[in-house]
């Protein structure tokens, strides 16, 4: 998972490509970089203009991806994400690169924040600059902050939706999401040395984290889990009041994000999160239900 982002607003579930620099970010088209993630599904039920803000974004959000969990050395990657601000910077200038002029197009259409993309971009480096393992509460709440948060805050303005009200959907809906993705791809996380839960419900557990491997085998970890998996249920139940203020057409997207990682948190509360731990996924039937929920408001 790397730094993890879901499929929606998260930088770290995108899907993996090689990692890259600012000169090679388009794939042959943004949307075909889209296509085949649950995230898609959101983005194709937006207006013409707003998908095509979202595929930019999204385009932003796997590259840098990319590049913090790509095999080079950690300096490597440290260049490349200086690379990364150096380009998004000339976004708001008069001369941006000839490979993100698209991007700097949907910047100027809906006023997308530079600190937002920065704070993906540094949110990506948390995780190039070292292995994170059992962070406190507020390094894992500055985290999701940066890797799927500030893709909430670009995501809303694209949306339409009032500053205010967007911010806060932001911040509860991105961290939903994030917290999710953690407590989801724990064994996967695990066999490449991170461990994204935090020190106070590991310790809380009993659990000793400075054997990843160790931690997460141990049946203790499930208390850490379920803690985890109860913090990322309550952000659910504030976005969904905040999106029952919003006007309905604005929040379709995001409803659909929730309702899609809402069903897949259900499900892992419903198995348990105790080892053996089976990988659940979105399921295809209730996301096509879904769509076909939120597609017409």
């Amino acid at each position: 998972m790397g730094a993890c982002i879901p499929d929606s607003w998260s930088c770290h579930a995108y899907s993996r490509v090689n990692a890259t620099t600012p000169t090679t970010l388009n794939p042959p088209s943004s949307a075909t970089a889209a296509s085949g993630s649950s995230f898609y599904a959101a983005m194709r039920i937006l207006p013409p203009k707003e998908r095509e803000a979202m595929y930019e974004i999204y385009a932003f959000c796997r590259k840098v991806d990319d590049v913090a969990d790509g095999g080079e050395s950690r300096e490597i990657r440290r260049q490349k994400l200086d690379q990364w601000r150096a380009a998004i910077d000339a976004c708001y200038g008069d001369t941006p690169p000839r490979e993100l002029v698209a991007l700097a197009r949907q910047i100027r259409n809906f006023g997308l924040l530079r600190k937002d993309f920065m704070d993906v971009i540094d949110g990506m480096q948390m995780d190039v600059d070292g292995d994170i393992v059992a962070p406190d509460w507020a390094t894992l709440d500055l985290y999701c902050d940066r890797v799927a948060s500030a893709v909430g805050r670009l995501s809303v303005r694209v949306f339409g939706l009032a500053h205010d009200s967007g911010v806060a959907l932001a911040y509860h809906l991105g961290r939903a999401l994030q917290l999710t993705n953690i407590v989801r791809d724990v064994d996967e996380d695990g066999l490449i040395g991170r461990l994204y839960l935090p020190k106070e419900e590991l310790e809380q557990a009993g659990v000793d984290a400075r054997d990843v491997a160790a931690a997460v085998a141990d049946p203790a970890l499930a208390l850490a889990l379920e803690a985890v998996a109860r913090r990322s249920r309550d952000h659910f139940a504030k976005a969904d009041r905040l999106m029952d203020g919003c006007k309905r057409r604005a929040v379709r997207a995001p409803r659909l994000m929730a309702a899609a990682y809402q069903d897949l948190l259900r499900r892992m509360f419903a198995k348990g999160f105790a080892p053996p731990r089976e990988r659940v996924r979105v399921s295809k039937l209730r996301l096509a239900r879904a769509i076909l929920t939120y597609a017409v408001l």
